[in-house]
């Protein structure tokens, strides 16, 4: 079994405390212990390192009634900058933010279908990245590093990516190929552990124990934070949700295999849903997952019927597969994430309950709530910057870890 060491232990304590600080700036170390459950004298040592690091600043004094008066920390947003890359299947999208976690800049790349090889995809984030250090016009050395999320299974401590069944990678040493072209430490990891932090550290799942945030796109997958934590299992793997067979001999899916959650309620599945309803219809846009998406939604909006059924078709797999997460994890919160859950919003969120109640079992439902994700920027973005935040004060004390290399062009995408 693998042993948290003390540094990783010191680390982590680290995080959670600048995480406290980031939800709730102002505060004091008092109330950083008893929100975090460290010792105050712990905290006043962790407050102390980060001031030094000038992730903090000291911001006055709480008024008090009697008694010594409490110093108050907040976070020193301008103190560094962090880049949250959303690869996707059909885009990259990249933002840059302040220690706040505040956005600063974004810029959007749209992939082409087919032109997802490796060095194509780097290409994008390369002139991505390139482009929201321009827009915020910050020095290259305030950067703290650079969170990339990218579908399927990833390697976090090597940098690859071992495998996207939707583009057929196997064993694609991202990070190396990054690292040609860009500057800052890189950190790696997939979109639903991105998604699971985003929602604990800003979301629907903020202060709850025991989450899972169901992330809706082109790929289909369950981020989970289990006991107050974000859940990766013994490889990186766990949350594999659209890949559990949901239709005995179903349809194909990328990864192999038949009848997969992922085939019926990712983007691509929901287009079949609406070609096997009305083969047709004007709603579909059979080369445009977005295009068709937004129809839908438009649809439903004008109370179209075959839009009104193809949603509601969606959500009785979606809400049959939820089902299952509900009565294995009993959670608190399961939310419905990424840009198609965004795009059908409500409606969507309606069925689906209607759909979860059907199929789970009453006493883990009872206890369980199912939302839409209320953060207002690309939740991918965002837990992976706070990915380069989490290397970014591991690192402290230390020599920087393997996570770049030396740069033939740092400014230029590759060819």
């Amino acid at each position: 079994m693998k042993r948290g060491t003390s540094r990783d232990i010191r680390t982590a304590n680290r995080y959670e405390v600048l995480r406290q600080i980031i939800a709730e700036s102002p505060t004091s170390r008092q109330e950083l212990a008893a929100a975090t459950g460290l010792s105050l004298a712990t905290v006043a040592t962790l407050v102390g390192e980060l001031l030094d690091l000038g992730m903090l600043t000291e911001v006055g004094f709480e008024d008090s009634a009697g008694g010594r008066p409490r110093g108050l920390v907040a976070v020193n947003a301008a103190g560094g900058a962090l880049i949250g890359v959303d690869i996707a299947e059909t885009y990259v999208r990249v933002e840059l933010f302040d220690l706040a976690l505040n956005v600063l800049a974004r810029a959007d790349e749209d992939m082409r279908p087919g032109e997802s090889r490796p060095e194509q995809v780097v290409g994008h984030v390369a002139a991505a990245v390139g482009s929201v250090v321009a827009q915020a016009g910050v020095e290259g050395a305030r950067v703290l590093g650079v969170g990339v999320s990218v579908p399927g299974q990833v390697d976090r401590d090597t940098g690859i990516a071992e495998y996207a069944p939707n583009w057929d990678w196997h064993d694609v040493p991202l990070l190396e190929l990054l690292a040609e072209h860009i500057a800052y430490p890189l950190y790696l990891d997939n979109p639903l552990r991105a998604c699971a932090v985003a929602e604990l550290w800003f979301g629907a799942a903020r202060g709850r124990g025991d989450a899972v945030v169901v992330n809706l796109g082109t790929g289909v997958g369950a981020g989970l934070a289990l006991g107050g934590g974000l859940h990766r299992g013994v490889s990186n793997s766990a949350g594999e949700w659209g890949h559990t067979t949901l239709v005995l001999d179903g349809r194909p899916c990328h990864c192999g295999n038949h009848g997969c959650v992922e085939t019926y309620v990712g983007a691509p599945g929901i287009m079949l849903n609406l070609r096997e309803l009305s083969p047709g219809s004007a709603l579909l846009h059979p080369e445009d997952q977005t295009a068709t998406i937004d129809a839908l939604a438009s649809g439903v909006a004008a109370q179209d019927p075959v839009a009104l059924e193809v949603v509601r078709a969606t959500a009785r797999y979606l809400g049959a597969g939820i089902s299952d997460l509900v009565n294995l994890l009993n959670p608190e919160v399961v939310v419905l994430s990424s840009w198609v859950a965004a795009a059908l919003g409500e409606p969507l969120l309606r069925d689906v309950r209607e759909a979860v109640a059907r199929h789970a079992l009453r006493r883990p439902l009872a206890a369980t709530e199912i939302v839409l994700s209320p953060i207002p920027t690309d939740p991918v973005c965002l837990g992976a910057a706070t990915f380069a935040l989490e290397g970014a004060l591991q690192s402290v004390g230390q020599r920087p870890a393997r996570r770049t290399a030396p740069a033939r062009s740092r400014t230029a995408p590759p060819a």
